[in-house]
């Protein structure tokens, strides 16, 4: 079972690592930060750039944090965290994600939550430093409940944002 935790934590890791590492940097054919706050601006969430930069640091620090196994149950409230904000703008498309639906979102953020239940295995910082029983069902409701308060605030003011309408763009001088 330690083995399979390690696995699924570097997994995870590493999808993250991926991904913030696409919004930060533009790596893995990414577009960098100021491609994906275009995205990120066409989904609500004004303005792009300090949302983009919010959302890759915490995949960022997620991906570390699930990668040598330490806070677990903070490492998986930051994923759902974000996930949750990140499942949001393809909620109306339905699961799938070849209908730009939120599976991917959906898979990260259950799989966080599993972590959490569970806990990281016992090749992990937590388990060196005794932080084992930092999981189970407590601990795992716990992360969630973090998660939905840390997400509450960016989907209230993509809300907004969606009601109110995007700054036109100044024209290019030629």
């Amino acid at each position: 079972m330690t083995a399979g935790l390690l696995l699924l934590r570097l997994l995870l890791a590493g999808l993250l690592f991926g991904h913030a590492t696409q919004k930060l940097l533009g790596w893995f054919r990414g577009l960098g930060p100021d491609g994906t706050a275009a995205v990120f601006e066409s989904w609500g969430f004004r303005p792009g750039k300090p949302m983009v930069l919010l959302a890759g640091t915490c995949e960022l620090t997620a991906a570390v944090l699930l990668a040598t196994g330490a806070v677990t149950p903070l490492a998986a409230a930051i994923v759902m965290g974000t996930m949750t904000v990140a499942a949001v703008p393809h909620g109306p498309n339905g699961l799938w994600a070849h209908l730009d639906g939120y599976e991917v979102p959906f898979v990260y953020g259950a799989l966080a939550f599993i972590l959490a239940l569970t806990g990281p295995g016992s090749w992990s910082v937590d388990h060196a430093l005794g932080a084992s029983e930092m999981s189970g069902v407590s601990w795992a409701l716990a992360a969630a409940v973090v998660a939905v308060a840390a997400a509450v605030p960016a989907l209230l003011l993509r809300r907004r944002s969606l009601r109110t309408p995007a700054p036109a763009s100044e024209p290019l001088e030629r």
